[in-house]
Formats: structure tokens, C-alpha cells, sequence
């Protein structure tokens, strides 16, 4: 059955600025892919990364120029040749997952062979000063997971409001590249203090190997250090957790196979996302089942989330995408 792809750019005003190391956000500014049979429509969204130069007209373009093989009948395991990975791909990848469910009017835990369980996904606290991720915290507090972004501008007394405002809160920190590795060794015996659960790409990416011989108490993940599984074999060693992003491995094919992976490394696993909406939360949602850390929060941070969007319930519990979301 012939398929027409239609892309589109869509933009959704965050409720308030967030910050992290080195840039502030306002608007997350996404791409849509329809992929349409005439009888059934699948849909896929990306936000793309943009510290590797995403764009939404970077994304179009690279969507646009391979339309026609899309509407020639390429498969999930052509596109991970025709295109990187990056946002395009993750795009028409979940795009594709969300048509072949709808074709064959299962879900897409049938096709996997999987049975969802509810996940719990932190709530994300962009930089501020102490009173105002202080202040954060407490309005967060129906999320019993919380992940706070930090940079080197007094992190610790940041994470000591926090703590004070939210000592009931399991709290992991996300330094975006922004220490070196005399400021993680130094930050430890206090992070152990406060009770940290992670932190995660506490170093600039490519200076990975200044981890080599910091022992460290508290799980460090890999973020931006880790993009997809070409990347793997060198950094995952120095890593105790990989995060997997839909946008940056480019798509929910591949974030299964690092997922999968990874579990069997014996690393622990996070699913992460770059903000967007539930369309792009319910394919990572999947990836979630194979995850100890899961932040899924995107839709939080928008002024309004989309129709049939994720719910997100007391303690920070998320139910099942319903069908009519994706999948």
C-alpha cells in the first residue's frame, strides 16, 4: 500500500524559561512526520540535539530528501542507513512504529513482546538561584523523583536548598558537560551527603577519559558523551549509567538495541529526552521499560501538551501512551 509522508514544524511555548549549562530555552521547536497509508496514519515527533546543530529546517531538509524513498516502500532497517542519527530519523522512525501498530491494529507492546509496566519519571529543575529551584522543588511536590540541572556556580548550595525544601525527594543531577573532573572529585563526598542517586555527564564530552581512576560512590551516567551505539564501545566502560535518547541515537530502533545492550553490559539504564510533547515521550516511554532512571517530563514543561497526552499521576507515575497518542 503506497504511503504519503508529510513533514511539518510545530512550536510549543515552554510554561517558564529553563536553563541549564550554557543555554537558556523559551520554545521547543519540533518537527512532526505523518506517514499516511489512506486508511492509516502514523505519526513521529523530534526535537532534534541541538548542541550537534539540529534545527527544524536541518530536520526537513534531511526528511525532504528522502521522501522519495519513503514513498517507494523503504523500511525501519533502510532508513537507518539513509539517514544519521539525530532528530530526522528519530522523526520517521516512530513515525513508521506508530503505522505498522495501526496497520496491524495491535499495540506496539505486541509487537514487541512486551508488558508495560507504569514507570515513575523524575521531574526536571532547570538552573536558578538557590530560593528559586528551592521554590521549584516544593511546587514539584507530587513528583517523588527529581533531576536538577547544575553548573559550576555553586552547585552544592543549590543542591543543600533543594535538599532542605525536598527531603523526601530521590535527587539526581545533570551537569550538561559543565565540571571538570577536580570539581566532580571534590563535589563527592558531599554529593554521598545529600543523598544523590546520580550524576549524570558531569565532564565535557570527549574529555571522558578524565573519569578514568575517579572512584566514585555514586553511579555517573552518560549523556551527551554517549550519543548512539557507534559510540558505545568506547565510552560505555567509563560509565556506570547510559542515557538514551530517542533524538540522539535517532529513533526508537536503535534506542532498543543500545537499550538491550546496555542491560546486557550490567550498566544501569536511563531514558531521556531533549522536551517535546507526549508524542515524543510515548516512544520513549518504551524504552523505559528497561530503565532505572526515566525521565519522561517533557510535556510538563510546555505551557499546553497535545490531545490524548500522557498522564502523569501522583509520585510522578505515568500510565501506558493510550493508542490514540502513538502505538
Amino acid at each position: 500500500m503506497a504511503i504519503k509522508m508529510e513533514v511539518v514544524k510545530r512550536d510549543f511555548p515552554l510554561r517558564a524559561p529553563f536553563s541549564i549549562t550554557g543555554h537558556t530555552f523559551y520554545t521547543q521547536h519540533v518537527v512532526w512526520v505523518y506517514l499516511r497509508d489512506g486508511e492509516n496514519e502514523g505519526r513521529g515527533e523530534a526535537s532534534g540535539v541541538y548542541y550537534l546543530g539540529d534545527t527544524q529546517d536541518t530536520m526537513v531538509d534531511q526528511l525532504r530528501g528522502i521522501e522519495s524513498a519513503v514513498e517507494s516502500g523503504a523500511s525501519r532497517a533502510d532508513i537507518q542507513k539513509l539517514l544519521p542519527p539525530g532528530g530526522a530519523r528519530n522523526a520517521l522512525d516512530c513515525a513508521m512504529w506508530d503505522l505498522e501498530c495501526k496497520r496491524e491494529g495491535v499495540r506496539i507492546w505486541e509487537l514487541l513482546g512486551l508488558s508495560p509496566e507504569p514507570l515513575t519519571t523524575v521531574a526536571t529543575i532547570g538552573i536558578g538561584t538557590d530560593a528559586e529551584m528551592a521554590a521549584r522543588a516544593r511546587e514539584y511536590a507530587e513528583f517523588s523523583k527529581l533531576k536538577v540541572k547544575l553548573d559550576a556556580d555553586a552547585p552544592l548550595a543549590k543542591l543543600r536548598a533543594i535538599r532542605e525544601a525536598r527531603p523526601d525527594a530521590d535527587i539526581v543531577i545533570d551537569v550538561n558537560q559543565g565540571w571538570s573532573r577536580e570539581i566532580l572529585i571534590d563535589a563527592l563526598p558531599e554529593l554521598v551527603d545529600l543523598q544523590i542517586a546520580m550524576v549524570e555527564q558531569p565532564l565535557p564530552r570527549g574529555e571522558d577519559d578524565d573519569l578514568v581512576g575517579v572512584d566514585s560512590p555514586i553511579p555517573l551516567g552518560a549523556d551527551e558523551s554517549l550519543l548512539h551505539l557507534g559510540e558505545y564501545a568506547e565510552i560505555a566502560p567509563l560509565y556506570d549509567v547510559i542515557n538514551i535518547k530517542l533524538d540522539k541515537c535517532g529513533g526508537l530502533t536503535e534506542g532498543l538495541e543500545m537499550a538491550k545492550q546496555a542491560v546486557s553490559d550490567g550498566k544501569q539504564v536511563m531514558v531521556g529526552n531533549m522536551t517535546g510533547t507526549s508524542l515524543s515521550m510515548a516512544p520513549s516511554y518504551v524504552v523505559g521499560q528497561y530503565c532505572q532512571f526515566v525521565d519522561i517530563d517533557g510535556p510538563i514543561l510546555l505551557e499546553r501538551d497535545i490531545e490524548h497526552g500522557l498522564q502523569y499521576q501522583p509520585g510522578g507515575v505515568v500510565a501506558p501512551p493510550p493508542a490514540e497518542l502513538w502505538g
